[in-house]
């Protein structure tokens, strides 16, 4: 077995000890949403009666150049929003359709609400634990909460957040935003993984090793100008036919607590299988809970701690409840989620499967439920005639390609090829380059993709520019987290081992973006969901433990800032 195949066997079965174990209704889902539901009542629902107050704070009218930090209201807001609304709000969203069905965008509306004051909790307490250097430089996250606020004996548990934040950071920080930048080249351009990878590491690097101000000044201005440019796109699509809004929304409300039978072909339905996916990709989207924001936000000039929590509660609010939803509406309208188009995508093997045609004809179904249909994966020689293989099944996201065909240099390719190993040879001997063409099941934001093209198309005639939204957007998304992910990695480094190692993480981190371009996309998401559920875990703790601190300074601050508002 070589290391992709361990690498790989060791993720899922991480990943089903966290997200699906036990399997009626997993551990996780049941802290995370329980932590959400305890915090809001707890502090007396504060992402309702504390939203005013939040578009005051980032409007500048508590501003005061005075306060220690290094960036203010609004950049410490963008710069974690650059982190939150990314890729997951593209790819996240359509790969949570793609397996549990249009009823995950309801609980991405649960999960977002109650992950407002999540998030708004946790940044209050790393604000108020934070430190300064000698030379006014600030330090602050979980971490620091842990540390300072449970007392030294916790130390153990703010270093093993610090180890799971730095190996997050090479999956839901660059890892999966390369993978589905890659994902979104490939469809619309033909583009190989290795090409955008060395695009997208060499971009970032140039900003990263600017630190967190020159992070800040670009994230404020890139952060809202993809925002607005991706909710545009959306808003024409389903503006552009609003008579589809009511039965749009039932449909969501029908799914989220009676699942059809199967989604796309790819999963068997079931009401704890959509909330997982639901909540899964909440998670990975606004990040409420996770522990990431908190690092952002420590940064920011004010003393107030309330005051930056207050901030960080509208992360959730246009991550999930505004975008996630935007994308899900559009998917869901156009039905894309449950279609195969013509595709042609690069012949990746690790990829795309290429299984031995089985004696009888199976259909997607057959791949999934609960006696699925085993097959084995080809090795040996085959033929190829005007560009069919001859015995051989691709499978693509969870399901079939439909009337496959090889092209080589665009045309049907003919002759005889061997495939062992994972290696694609000519009768000589010879590595060849093919490409796949067929029917898929889209996935990722590949689906996304179609789905803009689709409803553009019908709304305004004009398919390929809803193609080029999502295309920009899917690489603007991607390398705004990309960009801010660097900067908590870099944090938790330097609380582990001192600020000159930082450097030598800027190169792994930079080594682990092009990598995410290449490898399969369900290992690196799966990493991604590990370590990010991994992460929450411990940060979870300290915030419920700490939920008595987070009411005192709620009490104390706003019986100073009342008279603001007589």
């Amino acid at each position: 077995m070589d290391l992709q195949a361990l690498f790989k066997q060791f993720v899922d079965t991480g990943v089903d000890l966290v997200w699906n174990t036990p399997s009626v209704f997993p551990w996780f889902v049941a802290m995370l949403l329980g932590a959400g539901i305890f915090v809001t009542i707890r502090l007396g629902f504060p992402n309702i009666r504390l939203f005013k107050h939040a578009i005051d704070c980032i409007r500048g009218k508590f501003d005061d150049p005075e306060d220690k930090g290094d960036i203010n209201h609004f950049q410490a807001l963008t710069t974690a929003l650059s982190a939150t609304v990314g890729i997951g709000n593209i790819a996240g969203v359509a790969l949570g359709i793609h397996y549990g069905g249009p009823g995950i965008v309801f609980w991405l509306w649960v999960s977002g609400f109650f992950g407002m004051t999540l998030k708004f909790t946790e940044v209050t307490l790393a604000h108020n634990y934070r430190t300064f250097d000698a030379e006014g430089n600030v330090s602050g996250g979980p971490m620091y909460t842990m540390e300072r606020g449970l007392g030294g004996h916790w130390k153990i548990l703010a270093g093993a957040f610090a180890v799971l934040a730095v190996f997050c950071s090479f999956g839901t920080g660059n890892m999966n935003q390369a993978n589905t930048v890659a994902v979104s080249a490939a469809s619309d351009f033909g583009l190989s993984g290795w090409v955008v990878g060395l695009i997208l590491a060499g971009t970032a690097g140039l900003v990263i090793i600017g630190g967190i101000k020159r992070i800040g000044a670009v994230s404020s201005r890139l952060m809202p100008t993809m925002a607005v440019l991706y909710t545009i796109g959306a808003l024409i699509i389903l503006l552009g036919e609003p008579s589809k809004l009511p039965h749009l929304f039932a449909t969501i409300f029908r799914e989220a607590f009676t699942p059809s039978a199967a989604f796309g072909g790819t999963a068997v339905g079931a009401f704890s299988f959509t909330l997982l996916w639901g909540v899964k990709r909440a998670l990975f989207s606004n990040e409420a809970g996770q522990g990431s924001a908190p690092i952002a936000h420590a940064a920011a000039r004010t003393h107030e701690p309330v005051r930056e929590g207050v901030v960080a509660l509208l992360e959730p609010f246009v991550d999930t409840l505004m975008i996630c939803t935007l994308t899900g509406l559009v998917i869901v309208t156009t039905g894309v989620w449950k279609e195969k188009f013509p595709q042609v995508r690069p012949l990746e093997l690790n990829k795309i499967q290429v299984k031995a045609a089985p004696k009888r004809p199976v259909t997607d179904r057959d791949l999934h439920g609960e006696h699925p249909v085993e097959l084995a994966d080809y090795e040996g020689t085959f033929r190829v005639r005007e560009g069919k293989p001859e015995g051989l099944r691709f499978i693509l996201n969870d399901a079939f390609v439909d009337e496959p065909r090889l092209l080589q240099g665009g045309k049907p390719y003919t002759g005889e090829l061997t495939l062992r190993n994972g290696t694609l040879t000519t009768k000589e001997g010879k590595g060849i380059t093919l490409a796949l063409s067929g029917k898929m099941l889209l996935s990722s934001s590949a689906l996304t993709a179609r789905a803009f093209h689709e409803g553009f198309e019908e709304t305004l005639g004009l398919g390929w520019l809803g193609n080029l939204v999502v295309s920009v957007s899917v690489f603007l998304f991607g390398l705004s987290t990309i960009i801010s992910w660097a900067y908590y990695g870099d944090r938790c480094v330097e609380y582990l081992f001192g600020v000159k190692y930082t450097r030598i993480y800027h190169i792994a981190y930079t080594c682990f973006t092009y990598l995410g371009a290449v490898l399969a996309l369900e290992t690196v998401w799966n990493y991604g969901d590990l370590a990010m559920g991994l992460m929450a875990t411990t940060n979870l703790i300290s915030v419920l433990a700490l939920t008595p601190v987070a009411v005192r300074l709620t009490k104390e601050y706003f019986s100073k800032v009342h008279k603001v508002y007589k």
